[in-house]
């Protein structure tokens, strides 16, 4: 644990939220010698709304690792993790359109079953001892100017120097900051993903493609044992919850995406045909949130989804969370609330800007994943001009080559570099 330097007023924290952010954040407070305590608002030990069984699968990206690696908690993704060679673009009829490599100096990047990353995680936030309460969803919060009272559901108080909001989204700590700040917006398109356990096609030695598919984005990757894991974005012209997504049952929403994808020459087909109805996750609805203006007031500060939503096919937001988590509790460790939050925001925003930028902006190749979850499938002469601009932005774009850009995936953290 890394002793706070006598300029720092923060000896203790609330962080609100206990998902992969959170516990990150938790565990980079507590070396930096604060003491943090998380509060959850479901009782379960996985909470709900973040998958079941293994949950989605997702990507923690080089730069996620590094983050981990400054607090010490790296080996929770390599122990768990399968390595991602490569990023290959298909189109709907099979075509190789690129393929990416990650920069050979840096970890690969790790393919990762949420629920098993959550897991691993926990254990290791249990290991260094930091409590985690349950069933306490935060109703409010009071800013004394001397510290922070929260008013939690279950009729309890607690108190701190600081609170953090690492509560996603739907993030109530980001409302009390800014009560102007606008909400989610619909994005198009329902989210699925799928464990095959067992499949007959070939191992894709490491590569995760990504199909631009006919009808719907499609992305998937298959092991050396024979299972595969895959995710599929389906435009749908009406929101709707994830409940409402998940009453629809498996079963009928494999049989729309096996239609969706029928005419594909990918094999988007074969995997959806292979997943037993009881490994399909329904993950409900895309979501997107405009740039937030203002992640910290007085006493209280935002991380992860709640200051800085990624593209749901970024691949980096919990690698992007994991630093910010890293960064605020370096800032809280050097400077005085008010001061560290001020530092924080100029040592994330510009980096965050630049990533959520490049996601969003035109279909060069490192930001391919971001236009994936677009909602409406692109017509018969957007694709022919995509599908012919494509290998040539990979060469010559943003990539920097057959290689992702080194800027996005190369940032380490210097835990012991003085803040300010």
């Amino acid at each position: 644990m890394t002793a706070r330097t006598p300029a720092s007023s923060t000896r203790t924290a609330l962080v609100i939220g206990g998902g992969i952010a959170g516990l990150v954040a938790a565990m980079a407070l507590h070396k930096a010698g604060i003491e943090a305590s998380v509060y959850e608002a479901y009782d379960d030990a996985v909470p709900k709304g973040r998958g079941s069984g293994r949950g989605g699968g997702m990507t923690i990206a080089p730069n996620g690792q590094q983050a981990l690696e400054a607090i010490d908690a790296a080996q929770t993704v390599r122990a768990i993790g399968t390595p991602v060679t490569a990023l290959g673009l298909r189109s709907w009829t099979g075509r190789h359109l690129a393929q990416l490599s990650p920069p050979e100096e840096l970890p690969a990047t790790r393919f990762v079953w949420r629920t098993e990353l959550y897991e691993a995680i926990a254990r290791e936030t249990a290991r260094r001892e930091i409590p985690v309460h349950r069933g306490k969803r935060l109703l409010d919060a009071t800013d004394t100017g001397a510290g922070v009272t929260a008013r939690l559901s279950d009729g309890s108080l607690a108190r701190a120097d600081i609170l953090i909001g690492a509560d996603g989204l739907r993030s109530t700590v980001r409302k009390l900051i800014d009560p102007t700040t606008p909400k989610p917006h619909y994005a198009g398109t329902l989210t699925f993903t799928a464990r095959v356990p067992s499949t007959e096609l070939p191992s894709t030695s490491g590569v995760l493609y990504m199909c631009y598919g006919k009808r719907a984005y499609f992305a998937y990757q298959i092991f050396d044992d024979g299972s595969a894991a895959w995710f599929a974005n389906l435009p749908h012209r009406e929101p709707m919850t994830s409940a409402e997504a998940q009453a629809v049952g498996a079963g009928e929403w494999l049989k729309r995406l096996g239609e969706a994808f029928a005419s594909d020459r990918t094999p988007a087909p074969d995997l959806v045909r292979d997943t037993p109805a009881e490994d399909l996750l329904i993950t409900g609805p895309t979501e997107t949130m405009p740039p937030i203006q203002t992640w910290s007031r007085g006493r209280m500060t935002l991380i992860g989804d709640a200051a800085h939503a990624t593209p749901p096919t970024s691949g980096q937001g919990a690698s992007l969370a994991s630093e910010s988590a890293v960064e605020l509790a370096r800032c809280l460790r050097d400077l005085p609330p008010g001061k560290a939050f001020k530092a924080y925001e100029s040592l994330r925003r510009p980096r965050v800007d630049r990533i959520l930028k490049h996601t969003t902006a035109t279909p060069t190749a490192t930001s391919a994943a971001a236009r994936t979850a677009t909602p409406k499938p692109a017509g018969p002469v957007s694709r022919a001009l995509r599908d012919a601009l494509l290998p040539v932005a990979t060469k010559v774009g943003g990539a920097g080559g057959a290689v992702w850009g080194t800027w996005q995936f190369d940032h380490r953290i210097d835990w012991e570099e003085r803040v300010g």
